[in-house]
C-alpha cells in the first residue's frame, strides 16, 4: 500500500477550506488544518477529521497575513509528516466599499491574506515537491478572479492575481511533475454566506427563495449555490493522477457565471 499523501489546506476551520480538508481526508490524505487562532476547538476539529476518516490530521496555527508564518506552516508540516504532497491555498477575507473610501488597512490585509499568502506557501512548498518529483498545488480563486464587480477592488485584484500566479507557477514547475491550478467558485453556501441571507431578505423585502434567486444568484444562470462538497470534489480531482496533465488553468464552479 502506498504511503498516504499529506495535504495542507489554509483557512480550513470552516466553509470551503473545511470542505476541502474533509474531501481530501475521505480520499485517504493526511491533512493539516489551519487558521490564525490556536484554540482547543481548532485542535479538536483536526482530531475529529482523523477519527472520522482514519487518517492523520493536525491543526497548525499560522496567521496568513504574515509571510514568515505562511512559510513556517509548510516547514512545520514537513517536520511532522516528512513531506508536503498537496497544497491548497484557500485562506481569504473580504471587504466591500467604494474605491475612494476603501480603507488602506483593509486593502493591505486582503492582498496579504488572499494573494501574498499563496506566494509564500508555494515558495516554501515547491522545493519539497521538486525533491520528491511530484506535487499538487490548488489555489482557491473565485468567479471574481475572472470577472469584476463594483465595490470589491481589493478582493478582485487579489483573486485576479491568484489566477496569474497559478499560471506562472505551473510553467515554472512543469518539468518536475508538479501541477498548479485554480478553482474559481461562484457563490458557495457556507456559514458566512448563509448568515447574509436574512439581512438581504430584510433589505429587499423578499422571502428567502426569492432573495437567493433574484439578488444573490442573479449573475449565475444556474440559480443554485455550489456546496462545499462540490468544491472539495473538484480539489480532489485536481490532486488526482487523472489530472496529471491539467495545469496552469482555472476550473470554474460558478453555475455559468463566467460563461456570459
Amino acid at each position: 500500500m502506498s504511503k498516504a499523501r499529506t495535504a495542507i489546506v489554509t483557512g480550513s476551520t470552516s466553509g470551503i477550506g473545511l470542505g476541502i480538508a474533509r474531501a481530501l481526508a475521505a480520499d485517504g490524505c493526511n491533512v493539516v488544518v489551519n487558521s490564525f487562532t490556536d484554540a482547543e476547538e481548532d485542535h479538536a476539529l483536526a482530531d475529529g477529521i482523523a477519527r472520522e476518516y482514519g487518517v492523520t490530521a493536525a491543526y497548525i496555527q499560522a496567521d496568513m497575513s504574515k509571510g514568515e508564518e505562511c512559510r513556517r506552516l509548510v516547514e512545520v508540516t514537513v517536520e511532522r509528516f516528512g513531506t508536503v504532497d498537496i497544497l491548497i491555498n484557500n485562506a481569504g477575507i473580504q471587504h466591500v466599499e467604494a474605491v475612494e473610501t476603501f480603507p488602506t488597512e483593509k486593502w493591505d490585509a486582503i492582498i496579504a491574506i488572499n494573494l501574498s499568502s499563496a506566494f509564500h506557501t508555494i515558495a516554501a512548498a515547491v522545493p519539497h515537491m521538486k525533491r520528491q518529483g511530484k506535487g499538487r498545488i490548488v489555489n482557491i480563486s473565485s468567479a471574481h478572479g475572472l470577472r469584476a464587480s463594483p465595490f470589491k477592488s481589493a478582493y478582485i485584484a487579489a483573486k485576479h492575481g491568484v489566477v496569474g500566479l497559478t499560471k506562472t507557477v505551473a510553467l515554472e514547475v512543469a518539468d518536475d511533475h508538479v501541477t498548479c491550478n485554480a478553482i474559481c467558485p461562484g457563490y458557495v453556501l457556507t456559514p458566512l454566506v448563509e448568515a447574509q441571507i436574512p439581512d438581504q431578505m430584510a433589505a429587499h423585502n423578499m422571502d428567502r427563495e426569492t432573495v437567493v434567486r433574484e439578488v444573490m444568484l442573479a449573475r449565475q444562470p444556474i440559480r443554485e449555490f455550489a456546496t462545499v462538497e462540490q468544491i472539495g470534489a473538484a480539489a480532489v480531482f485536481l490532486c488526482s493522477d487523472n489530472a496529471a496533465l491539467i495545469t496552469g488553468t482555472t476550473l470554474s464552479v460558478d453555475g455559468g457565471w463566467t460563461a456570459r
